[in-house]
């Protein structure tokens, strides 16, 4: 049951329009769906867009957030929740505590250290969560390259791999992350736990 998704994304809209739609699309269809947002807390870029189109949708949105950017006058003040920490690596903790799945949008250094940090929790069995990326307009390919790079060069093992979720269709990657099982994996041989 996905009760909370928590979603990383853009503190800037981007360069293309498609990233504000695919930001309001997810919104909309977590308000739709009953599925409480969890987010970084910001009225700025995409996350300002995906907390405003969740709850004009009638969604709850929990947002977290540090004190120094509360101070920079950044903070979502019309959430239905705003938990204000005292650090980022507090804000990622509590945002993962809190939530039943990750999904990362469009964004930067932000977005890809909170993403890949909870894929890790995953790959070593310290969470069992779902973590996808919505590949809109294609921007995440290079990402998902190197993913296959890291297994062809021996970094990463398929079922690792297999961890991270894809698509570009926000309602059909709701659905996987709704679905997937986490497998348990022995960390150190890499194969699934029977």
């Amino acid at each position: 049951m996905l009760r909370r998704i928590c979603v990383f994304c853009g503190s800037s809209f981007g360069s293309r329009p498609a990233y504000r739609e695919a930001a309001e699309t997810v919104g909309r269809l977590l308000g739709r769906r009953g599925i409480e947002l969890v987010y970084g807390g910001s009225n700025v870029g995409l996350m300002g867009v995906m907390a405003d189109a969740c709850l004009e949708g009638g969604g709850r949105v929990i947002g977290v957030i540090p004190q120094a950017l509360v101070d920079k006058e950044v903070a979502h003040l019309g959430l239905t929740e705003l938990r204000v920490v005292n650090s980022m690596h507090e804000r990622k903790f509590l945002m993962a505590d809190l939530s039943d799945a990750f999904l990362a949008l469009p964004g930067g250094y932000g977005t890809w250290d909170e993403f890949c940090e909870v894929l890790t929790w995953s790959q070593l069995g310290i969470q069992r969560k779902a973590c996808g990326l919505l590949n809109v307009n294609g921007y995440y390919d290079a990402f998902l390259e190197f993913a296959d790079r890291a297994v062809a060069e021996g970094f990463l093992r398929d079922v690792h791999r297999g961890l991270l979720l894809s698509d570009n269709d926000p309602a059909r990657l709701l659905d996987r992350l709704a679905n997937y099982a986490v497998p348990i994996v022995d960390k150190w041989i890499g194969r699934p736990v029977r």
